[in-house]
């Protein structure tokens, strides 16, 4: 069996390929499954996202400022900067007394279509509030307000918000503080390399401990799927329709991490030449293969939606179809 992969096609010819690394791994750290290279390093990008903010939810903050299940999704997400999204992330800020002026993060081009093209046809002025990250950003100001600490370089390593985020990147990673990798984001707070294998044992944490933190955390994004990404986007449409039994979140560079909360077990993809389209897709594959390795009932509405994202059309400009994004190969099942 050749590499997990993702392939572009044209005609009859398999025209581009992306390969993919991919590690699933339990709570206890055990490889369920694998391909390609199960502890590539790479940068966990913005699916470290539940993980940054763990803090906010498990020191107080959250609470201390009235923060409930919509913050504590935008917190985790990639959104698309939908009106809802925005309204979401201003009111992150009034209640801790900020603005965007003190969001670190710039603005960028909205991930969702829609609103990327309206923008443009408006001529709307993107301002930080537009960035992705900004709920994120919100959070971890909201944990320096709650501490007491400087806002000024909370993003930064070193500042105390960053150290607290990267001892529970340790904690639930099963990576030492010191083998973790730091650089600096898209966004500009400090993101984590470590292997994917860390990745998916931190998601199956996610996914099967019962503290406080956790429960809030799972509770909100699968409450609110619409704020994790936004309309029509993988994400949002895989926990809508398992009803917060998967928990998705994509990140730069083509990795994307995902928990199956009933059987415990995380899941990290990596497209190894970073490209966007092939992590949801690659995604989509891996869930699909142990779902049908291992059925978990009630998860029959979810398979749809990971059909859809595994295999899809190419289409030209006048919308006729050329050909089709797909995954092909196979996870490797640990004995």
């Amino acid at each position: 069996m050749r590499d997990f992969r993702i392939e572009s096609t044209r005609g009859d010819l398999v025209e581009s390929v992306h390969r993919v690394s991919a590690a699933v791994v339990d709570a206890e750290g055990r490889l369920v499954a694998s391909a390609g290279d199960p502890d590539l390093v790479t940068y966990w990008r913005s699916c470290a996202k539940p993980f940054q903010a763990f803090p906010m939810v498990a020191d107080g903050a959250a609470d201390h400022f009235g923060y409930g299940p919509e913050e504590l999704a935008l917190a985790c997400s990639s959104h698309s900067s939908e009106p809802a999204h925005l309204a979401v992330a201003q009111r992150m800020l009034d209640r801790i007394g900020c603005t965007e002026a003190d969001l670190a993060c710039g603005p960028h081009a909205p991930l969702g279509p829609a609103v990327a093209e309206e923008v443009v046809r408006s001529g709307t002025p993107l301002t930080p509030r537009w960035s992705n990250c900004s709920g994120k950003h919100a959070g971890m100001l909201a944990l320096a307000r709650h501490h007491g600490w400087p806002t000024a370089g909370y993003e930064r390593k070193g500042h105390p918000v960053q150290d607290r985020i990267l001892a529970e990147v340790e904690r639930w990673s099963g990576v030492r503080r010191d083998a973790v990798g730091l650089a600096v984001d898209g966004c500009t707070a400090a993101c984590f390399a470590l292997p994917l294998r860390g990745m998916a044992r931190a998601y199956a944490h996610f996914a099967t401990d019962g503290g406080a933190p956790f429960t809030r955390l799972r509770g909100a994004m699968g409450a609110h799927p619409e704020l994790v990404a936004g309309t029509g986007r993988f994400d949002t449409e895989l926990i809508r329709a398992s009803e917060g039994r998967i928990l998705a979140k994509v990140g730069a560079e083509g990795v994307h991490c995902a928990c199956i909360l009933p059987s415990g077990l995380g899941v990290a993809v990596k497209a190894e030449d970073g490209d966007l389209r092939s992590a949801p897709a690659a995604m989509a594959a891996a869930l699909r293969a142990l779902l049908e390795a291992a059925p978990v009932p009630g998860l029959d509405a979810a398979l749809p939606v990971l059909e859809r994202a595994a295999r899809s059309p190419i289409r030209n400009t006048r919308a006729e179809p050329t050909g089709e994004f797909r995954a092909a190969g196979a996870l490797r099942f640990s004995a």
